[in-house]
């Protein structure tokens, strides 16, 4: 695993890098237009709902597909199907936008059932400013993958700084010069950022464009057929998240941001961790499936499962007993007041609840494209939608905008107990009960974390005020504490993936 090790610290580090500046990103937004900001975020989510389902199922048919092309014809073969990728892509997101900017409208009102007059036609304005940006994001998936593919890790992870600077950039400036209309205007140019920054590198790589467009093509076939289920499994998810941002639009104002900001939170493990690590198993989880070498694909399934479970656990335990001042030092300045505090908290905390089971689910999910069957995630994921739907509908009632959180983050936790079920029937023993050992293992440590870090932020609290300076060694002290009595409690408990983190360690020290 020290290779794994090696190549995740790098994902890791570019990826904290552009993580920093994604919250920076958001602060500054919550400080220039606090909860008002729910008209620029439901804008901005409507473009990623249309075009996630594009760019996501192309590319993870995209990596098997790649490996069998050049398998059979060499790179030249391997470069002319990732062009066909890159133009048929580009052609159906011209296509989306175009449609998409016509009957802007009438999508709004399906995304934000809730707004009404100036509220719903200035949505419509930042929808069709943004919305073009949004083809950009199925291109950038494309070289992303191609560059993973070519071993490049840092590079796909690097384009969140380009991106998060150009819209701080445009907040400012929509400040200063009291245009909000800059704002996604600058946002557009930001999604087509993250698409030109990695072009160079992949040129480096010995990508080489052609305008090559043949819909005959056998792999085209063959990823229409893997990507149908792939389509509708994305889509799911998408649609997990316009419901809960749906629901939240007829609570009132500050519901949507609110829930967006705590979900940023989320993703921010998402996208350090799990994404790191699943970025990095892909390709290598689709090379064992081919070779059929059952005994390391199995190995990797374990090891990457066991890893997101040591590293999300105690982040997933330490913000449901963390979450208040993790709120306040972040977000609570300029407009972003107690009660915006408030309100994100408490969504951080139930979807704090589910955070590892979007973690696990995008692992396993990858294991089972590796063996080109994409059915299976989506038979699960269209019954995750289902629970997700109908828990945020009871949950809305009795705990508002928290149990449209809540409602997500149960829905991922059966939805990873049933894809747990659909591997084993699929391939057998593969490990699973290591898996749930460690699980168990991670679970007591990090609570003991969580209550001693609960316990040492009060402390630290009372002893050294309220103040910003006080709050931020109490905050950040209490993580200290915790983190060190976590990392104890898991060296008590024999955690052998704790060996990667040594790893991770060893390796960054080297460099």
């Amino acid at each position: 695993m020290s290779k794994v090790a090696k190549a995740t610290l790098g994902l890791m580090v570019v990826t904290m890098l552009s993580k920093c500046l994604g919250f920076a990103r958001d602060m500054v937004l919550g400080a220039s237009y606090g909860l008002e900001s729910d008209m620029y975020i439901m804008a901005m989510n409507i473009p990623k709902v249309l075009f996630a389902l594009l760019a996501t199922a192309i590319a993870t048919t995209f990596i098997p597909l790649y490996y069998e092309s050049q398998r059979e014809g060499g790179s030249e073969k391997a470069i002319k199907f990732s062009n066909n990728i890159l133009n048929i892509t580009l052609v159906l997101g011209v296509v989306i936008s175009v449609l998409a900017f016509i009957f802007a409208e009438p999508i709004v009102k399906v995304f934000a059932l809730g707004y009404k007059g100036q509220k719903l036609a200035e949505t419509v304005m930042f929808t069709r400013i943004m919305i073009f940006g949004g083809l950009f994001t199925g291109l950038s998936n494309v070289m992303t993958s191609f560059l993973q593919i070519n071993g490049s890790f840092k590079v796909p992870g690097l384009t969140g700084i380009p991106f998060n600077i150009i819209i701080i950039s445009s907040i400012v400036l929509s400040v200063k010069l009291d245009n909000i209309y800059i704002l996604p205007a600058g946002t557009l140019l930001a999604m087509a950022s993250q698409f030109l920054f990695q072009l160079p590198f992949a040129y480096k790589k010995g990508y080489r464009y052609k305008a090559v467009f043949d819909i005959k093509d056998e792999y085209i076939k063959k990823m229409v057929y893997l990507v149908s289920p792939v389509f509708i499994g994305v889509a799911v998810s998408q649609v997990n998240t316009t419901v809960d941002k749906t629901l939240a639009s007829t609570l009132g104002n500050g519901s949507v941001a609110a829930l967006s900001y705590a979900n940023r939170l989320n993703g921010f493990v998402m996208g350090l961790f799990i994404a790191s690590v699943a970025a990095v198993i892909y390709p290598m989880l689709s090379k064992f499936s081919l070779d059929s070498n059952k005994a390391k694909f199995s190995e990797s399934i374990v090891k990457s499962s066991n890893i997101i479970v040591l590293m999300v656990m105690p982040l997933s335990i330490g913000a449901m007993f963390l979450s208040t001042p993790i709120v306040k030092f972040l977000f609570e300045r300029g407009k972003f007041d107690s009660q915006a505090t408030q309100m994100t908290a408490i969504a951080l905390v139930f979807y704090a609840v589910g955070m590892i089971g979007f973690g696990l689910r995008e692992i396993l999910t990858k294991v089972f494209y590796s063996l080109q069957d994409t059915k299976t995630p989506m038979i699960n994921g269209v019954i995750s939608m289902a629970l997700n739907v109908a828990f945020n509908l009871v949950l809305i009632r009795y705990m508002g905008h928290a149990g449209l959180a809540l409602g997500t983050s149960l829905s991922a936790l059966i939805c990873i107990g049933l894809l747990f079920m659909s591997l084993k029937k699929r391939i057998g023993d593969f490990g699973q009960r290591d898996i749930l050992t460690v699980m168990v293992k991670t679970l007591v440590a990090s609570i003991i974390m969580g209550v001693v870090a609960y316990f040492s932020n009060g402390f630290l609290s009372e002893l050294l005020g309220e103040g910003f300076v006080g709050s931020a060694i109490s905050l950040f002290g209490a993580i200290g504490i915790g983190g060190l009595i976590y990392l104890i409690t898991v060296y008590l408990l024999k955690i052998e993936e704790l060996n990667f983190l040594k790893d991770i360690v060893k390796a960054r020290i080297k460099k």
